[in-house]
């Protein structure tokens, strides 16, 4: 069965919205041509009791974003396709052999100003839950979360933040005991969160 994407109004849920009357000038959109291309990967897998667990990682600070909650990826090499970067960039980071994750497709992309990045999310699944093999100059923490737990709204939090001298309301994941969850990681697992509820209740219904 086909879905189609939900995209930038999506991800958008999960984006921080300024609180204090200024107009943010970020572009939210850009179609790829003069950026920087990433590939992630939403690596899946299922749990005991069968519902779907996802692959997270904090990053270590020594790099880009350190200290955050990322999905495993990275920027891409010359002539990559997304799925190409993602998957090598997932066996880098956490060890994970590339021949063992089946690609099902990829979500929007999502555009990130301040980096000039466009990110490619690529959707990947596995048989059972993976052995990792951590990289410690890029992940501190490699950890899994069940889908349920970011579809539960008492996970799920708002509060004022100063961004860059701007105060915005952002939205966040409390799934993790040192950092939240929020930000482009949180914008693409926001779209994913609503095709697997689409597929759920579809599922109930048969």
């Amino acid at each position: 069965m086909k879905y189609n994407l939900p995209g930038l109004q999506a991800q958008m849920k999960m984006a921080p919205a300024p609180l204090d009357g200024k107009i943010s000038n970020k572009k939210i959109y850009k179609t790829g041509i003069d950026t920087s291309d990433s590939g992630v990967i939403l690596l899946l897998y299922p749990s005991e009791n069968h519902s779907l667990e996802i692959v997270l990682t904090l990053r270590t600070n020594s790099i880009a974003h350190g200290g955050q909650i990322s999905l495993p990826g990275g920027l891409a090499e010359a002539g990559e396709t997304p799925e190409e970067t993602a998957l090598r960039e997932m066996n880098e980071e956490i060890g994970v052999p590339e021949k063992n994750v089946r690609v099902v497709g990829n979500l929007t992309k999502l555009y990130l100003d301040r980096s000039d990045n466009l990110i490619t999310p690529v959707v990947g699944k596995m048989k059972k839950k993976p052995e990792f093999r951590i990289n410690p100059y890029e992940v501190e923490e490699v950890f899994s979360v069940n889908l349920r737990q970011l579809t539960e709204q008492n996970n799920l939090v708002r509060e004022p933040w100063t961004l860059r001298d701007q105060t915005y309301e952002v939205p966040y994941w409390n799934i993790h005991r040192k950092v939240p969850l929020w930000g482009a990681t949180a914008m693409i697992l926001s779209e994913f969160l609503e095709l697997y509820r689409e597929y759920t209740q579809q599922n109930d219904q048969n």
